[in-house]
């Protein structure tokens, strides 16, 4: 079985993606959990993993860290899930925005930092910010208009691209961003998905803890 140490879930996008990679696998795993806020939460972490980051991955022996490195590695353990497409044009453009969203969109992530719980005003639309914001609305519905027959997903069916993707569909929320068209339909999806809708639950019951 899986160990996945994370952080809370009300904070720790980067957690949320291998946690939701599992779950749609239907891959039974054991959770670890830091708080992020705790004052000591780095030396905590580091307890595990020298990077001092989460989430990471055991796999017996084994320990991965980074959400795409840990993506990456369910993907080779699982191929028959094809949480990478299965055509050698569609997984280089799955993997291309991935990578997008793993390196990518500085500004949306400073003007609307990952709260699942928290219901914030739409930050000022600068120009930096409307430019990350389009971007991600446009491989949205770009991908959307392509395999809109094959599923309801980015590419039909489920891939690492949802997963990666599924922390800014929660940002639109918190931050009261009005989406349309094909865009609002695949946040729709997804925040319908019952793994997204156990760590939105979670991740409220966390919050109403810390209180």
């Amino acid at each position: 079985m899986f160990t996945l140490l994370i952080g809370n879930k009300n904070l720790s996008s980067w957690s949320l993606r291998p946690w939701l990679v599992l779950k749609m696998l239907d891959e039974p795993f054991e959770e670890q959990k830091i708080d992020l806020r705790a004052a000591d939460a780095a030396e905590q972490i580091r307890v595990f993993n020298p990077a001092g980051k989460v989430p990471l991955l055991y796999d017996r022996n084994l320990r991965i860290g980074d959400s795409l490195a840990i993506c990456e590695y369910l993907a080779e353990c699982f191929p028959h899930a094809r949480l990478w497409p299965q055509g050698s044009a569609e997984r280089a453009q799955a993997r291309s925005v991935v990578a997008e969203m793993h390196s990518g969109f500085p500004t949306l992530r400073q003007a609307m930092p990952f709260d699942i719980c928290g219901r914030h005003a739409t930050p000022p639309l600068t120009a930096e910010l409307q430019r990350d914001i389009h971007r991600v609305l446009e491989i949205w519905q770009s991908l959307r208009q392509q395999h809109e027959a094959d599923g309801p997903f980015l590419f039909g069916h489920f891939t690492l691209a949802d997963a990666f993707f599924a922390p800014v569909v929660t940002r639109f929320v918190s931050y009261d961003y009005v989406l349309t068209g094909l865009a609002e339909q695949y946040a729709e999806h997804m925040l319908s998905l019952p793994a997204m809708q156990q760590w939105i639950r979670e991740a409220e019951a966390e919050t109403a803890l810390a209180r």
